[in-house]
């Protein structure tokens, strides 16, 4: 991985950000804390009413700091790995180094686990101690925790979250176990090197926190607690590996939005684990106050989902399953409403309804019931997985979207046309706004799908759902060829953050290039320069399918404003404040690289390519791509496409695939066999044959 310039998934510092919430954060499937914090969280485990519902606070013993008794400004450093998804902090004394390792453990989602290693350097025989300084308190404000009898050496509490989510609703329970933890280690005279394991066990039971402690020590034992991690952890990135011959600084980027975005999804095998969402900040963040208190918002289904449809659709039915469960909530929340169907919460917790505290969001941004579907939509597409709709609650999320948005309608005699009105588009700085351009777009597309489900499914379409989707109104200005943003929107008024501009992408709503063009045009100059962190990445794919590539590359650029040194957490805006640890922003900085400079667009029967880098960027390597049950490692250079399928599933059994080029030539993508063609647009298909 190294070259001249370091290695770009590696990095290191000799002092930490002055603001702790740019520490880094070391996080799996089910628990997630950031360094040096006294808390942790654990997935599902929220606690308060409503819109008080937050992330439940976990005490957390994982939360200490190093420190040389006695020792005059030893060398410090401190390196976030991200091959190996472990945070390290490194004392350099003379004489001897002491490292504090820190992961939570890829494969074993209810163990996080810390080890100190003093190792001696010189010929002395003197003792060495390092100080453990901890914050850890056994208590907290949003559990009602008990002490309970010690397991296996290490002590044990358990309780359950004060407030329900729903009155009457279930309070989680938490059952953690960690090793006790000395104020002081000492590796004695005799001794070259000693390391110490630290155990902490969290779970929703008893039974499962202890089997998980015990099976940690098991490892330990044997040396293979850390190596465990590091093996699972691997196999997770190689087999979602991106790899781009370009500028340090975009290379550093990426491999950051992988370790954080990767971290949050469920390891594979990982059948009977319960899947909880991802939110904007990921699940190290989330206490009351912070990261929208750790609610799930459409950052999920429409900024982070794609990116990890196409590289690990395991993980991506994970996320929808989640919306799966929460189906009954969004149906209340539709009952309350007064309307049919299923409405998705703006914020969703544990249950599927609306814990947003503020209401006008819940009640008026609704285009999130069709970034859900969408979701639906582009997994069925890239899978043909038909069992997750028949079989495992999908189709009845389907069709409860579909009431949804034809009860929310209403006829327009003057227009002719099916109006939406009385909501908030993505552009949250406009309100109570007629026929958002998104919102309505969003609604013919899941209109659009549920009907193509229903005869992929042999069932019976209602006439209404594709009378509804020809005849609901997407604004649009004759005159000046653009898609206004909503029914009265005057060219020049400000807006929040990427809105219109989503109709090309990842709507693929039907447009000419020119229109295209003029709604990047309308929106950029417009558009809060202070703005969330995902929105230039949406105008970088824009200019990029136009082939405008300077343009995109100065779009993508204005990401890097929302990296932060040394360890590229990201913040949603530009002066710190919303979520920190953004994932929202990663995803849509993915989405650039595996849909902006590919060009792939995921369609009812291919998966389009059309290639764009720009001028820095001479080579891009996806190793991973799934699509209909087959791996396919695609290299992009300027000059030429290479694709090779690596693997195909055998159960249910792969589609044969072949690409086929805009010229009409074919070439058969057979399993070991690279193909290779000069750079130009194409398509991925089934083979006929």
């Amino acid at each position: 991985m190294a070259d001249g310039e370091g290695d770009p998934g590696v990095f290191t510092a000799t002092a930490l950000p002055g603001d702790p919430r740019l520490l880094p954060t070391v996080t799996n499937a089910f628990l997630g804390t950031r360094v040096f914090r006294d808390i942790l969280h654990a997935a599902g485990v929220y606690s308060g009413a409503a819109g008080d519902t937050h992330r439940a606070d976990v005490p957390s013993p994982l939360g200490l700091r190093m420190a040389a008794p006695g020792a005059r400004s030893p060398a410090e450093s401190f390196t976030l790995n991200t091959w190996t998804g472990t945070f390290s902090h490194t004392i350099q004394s003379p004489g001897y180094t002491a490292t504090h390792q820190l992961y939570a453990h890829h494969s074993l989602v209810h163990l996080m686990a810390f080890s100190i290693t003093i190792r001696r350097l010189d010929g002395s025989t003197h003792p060495i101690s390092i100080q453990l300084q901890s914050l850890f308190v056994p208590q907290s404000q949003d559990l009602d925790l008990t002490p309970g009898p010690d397991f296996q050496g290490a002590h044990y509490i358990y309780g359950q979250t004060l407030v329900p989510e729903v009155e009457g609703g279930p309070r989680p329970t938490v059952h953690m176990l960690w090793t006790p933890i000395p104020q002081l280690l000492t590796l004695g005279g005799e001794e070259r090197e000693r390391c110490w394991e630290f155990l902490t066990a969290v779970a929703g039971s008893e039974e499962e926190a202890k089997r998980s402690y015990s099976t940690g020590l098991a490892l330990a034992a044997a040396g293979s607690l850390h190596p465990s991690h590091v093996r699972a952890w691997a196999a997770l990135r190689q087999g979602c590996s991106v790899e781009l011959d370009g500028p340090l600084a975009l290379r550093q980027a990426l491999h950051g939005c992988l370790y954080y975005l990767l971290s949050a999804v469920p390891p594979r095998d990982s059948h009977g684990v319960l899947f909880h969402g991802i939110s904007p900040g990921g699940l190290s963040n989330g206490t009351r106050g912070e990261d929208y208190w750790g609610h799930i918002f459409w950052d999920q289904d429409t900024w982070m989902f794609p990116s990890i449809l196409l590289l690990y659709p395991e993980a991506a039915r994970a996320i929808l399953q989640y919306r799966i469960r929460t189906l009954q909530g969004a149906r209340r929340n539709a009952q309350e409403q007064g309307y049919e169907g299923a409405k998705f919460p703006w914020e969703s917790a544990a249950t599927g309804r609306e814990v947003c505290p503020e209401e006008i969001y819940g009640a008026q941004e609704i285009h999130i019931s069709g970034d859900v579907l969408m979701a639906f939509e582009q997994y069925y597409c890239t899978t043909q997985d038909q069992k997750l709709f028949r079989e495992d609650g999908g189709w009845e999320l389907v069709e409860a979207v579909a009431q949804y948005w034809c009860s929310r309608m209403v006829w327009s005699e003057e227009e002719q046309l099916y109006h939406i009105r009385g909501v908030m588009p993505p552009d949250e700085y406009h309100s109570q706004v007629d026929n958002s351009a998104y919102t309505n777009a969003v609604a013919r597309r899941s209109l659009n799908f549920a009907t193509d489900m229903a005869q992929d499914l042999l069932l019976l379409v209602p006439e209404e759902w594709e009378d509804r989707a020809i005849k609901i109104k997407v604004p649009f200005d004759e005159d000046r060829k653009y898609h206004p943003e909503y029914d009265g929107y005057s060219p020049g008024e400000p807006v929040k953050q990427a809105d219109v501009v989503l109709l090309g992408f990842p709507l693929m709503h039907p447009m000419s290039a020119e229109v295209r063009r003029n709604d990047l045009e309308m929106y950029e100059p417009v558009t809060d320069p202070a703005g969330p962190a995902m929105t230039w990445s949406m105008f970088a794919v824009g200019w990029l399918e136009l082939k405008e590539l300077q343009r995109a590359w100065s779009q993508l650029e204005k990401c890097f404003s929302n990296i932060t040194e040394p360890f590229k957490v990201w913040v949603e805006n530009l002066d710190g404040s919303g979520a920190v640890n953004f994932l929202t922003g990663m995803g849509g900085f993915l989405q650039v690289v595996l849909f902006g400079f590919t060009g792939f667009r995921i369609t009812r029967s291919s998966l389009l390519f059309d290639p764009a880098l720009p001028d820095n960027i001479t080579k891009l390597k996806v190793s991973t791509i799934s699509y209909l049950g087959n791996k396919l490692e695609v290299t992009i250079t300027r000059e030429e496409i290479s694709m090779e399928v690596t693997q195909t599933s055998q159960d249910p059994p792969a589609s044969p695939l072949e690409a086929v080029l805009e010229s009409g030539q074919r070439f058969p993508l057979w399993e070991g066999q690279s193909v290779s063609f000069p750079t130009t647009s194409g398509w991925i298909q089934r083979s006929p044959s």
